[in-house]
């Protein structure tokens, strides 16, 4: 019997950490090991996937209004931090964007599927993606703002489809676990030329087709995990990663442009050196 408190610990580290270019899953093992679980048994992991598509919703909730002007429903007026093709009356970004931004990752995960699977559950992988993945973001912040790329989207609805293509293809180290997918894409927008808002929106929008298939994919791969009896434990879980996240992903779009890559990848390097004295020795 999982401890309902274990739940709440759980479901906050996983709402603050899966939008944020922090990385999740090292975050996630790190609190497994101080919980005193090791090795994550099987009902914990499948409660993993469980409080992942809260943060999914919650990310949904967000840009509902965006979901629904890409899929040509609702109000195609102008739209407050959005701009607007005056000559169709409608947002620019479309669904070709989304899919050239999120195919290349979701066509690897399913063919590396089974090594990804095990890089997963080995810790030095982890560790080496928390230092890789905070110099990559360091790097490209740190072009971006010697003012060495051209920057030509403010918004989303500026982008590209090289500008998507770019970030679908970059968004693939994030198939590294402990690399962040929010780190590899919001460093992508700003290296092929958006602005920090634009690439973060993109970013978090993106999350939510690559989150829902790679997580029901796990979901129906545990299904035989679920017990009657942890309904409460998941229950729990899922609101408290629910309200963490869409918290988190309202507070970081209003503040982003104070917070710059840089503390996060200085924040990945001591998550990296708590990893090693608590995990890998």
């Amino acid at each position: 019997m999982l401890h309902w408190l274990d739940s709440v610990i759980l479901g906050i580290v996983e709402g603050l950490t899966e939008f944020l270019p922090v990385s999740s899953s090292g975050h996630m093992i790190l609190t497994n090991k101080l919980l005193g679980y090791g090795e994550a048994p099987d009902i914990l992991k499948t409660f993993e996937v469980i409080i992942q598509f809260a943060a999914i919703l919650a990310i949904a909730l967000v840009y509902r209004q965006k979901i629904l002007q890409v899929f040509g429903i609702g109000h195609m007026e102008s739209v407050k931090g959005l701009s607007v093709d005056k000559l169709s009356a409608r947002p620019r970004l479309n669904l070709l964007h989304v899919a050239i931004a999120i195919v290349p990752a979701l066509g690897l995960a399913f063919i590396l599927r089974h090594p990804i699977k095990e890089l997963g559950f080995s810790q030095y992988p982890v560790l080496l993606s928390l230092i890789v993945g905070g110099i990559y973001m360091w790097v490209s912040e740190a072009l971006y703002d010697k003012g060495q790329i051209k920057r030509t989207a403010e918004t989303m609805d500026d982008i590209s489809y090289k500008q998507a293509l770019v970030i679908g293809l970059l968004q693939c180290l994030s198939l590294w676990p402990g690399f962040s997918r929010s780190g590899s894409t919001i460093a992508a927008g700003m290296l092929s030329g958006l602005s920090y808002r634009a690439a973060a929106d993109f970013s978090f929008f993106i999350a939510i087709p690559v989150m829902t298939v790679a997580t029901g994919y796990e979901l129906l791969d545990n299904l035989g995990n679920f017990r009657s009896e942890d309904i409460g434990f998941f229950v729990t879980g899922f609101l408290v990663s629910f309200a963490v996240a869409w918290i988190v992903i309202v507070g970081f779009l209003r503040v982003m442009q104070k917070v710059k890559l840089k503390y996060f990848a200085w924040y990945r390097f001591a998550l990296a050196i708590l990893f090693y004295l608590f995990i890998m020795r």
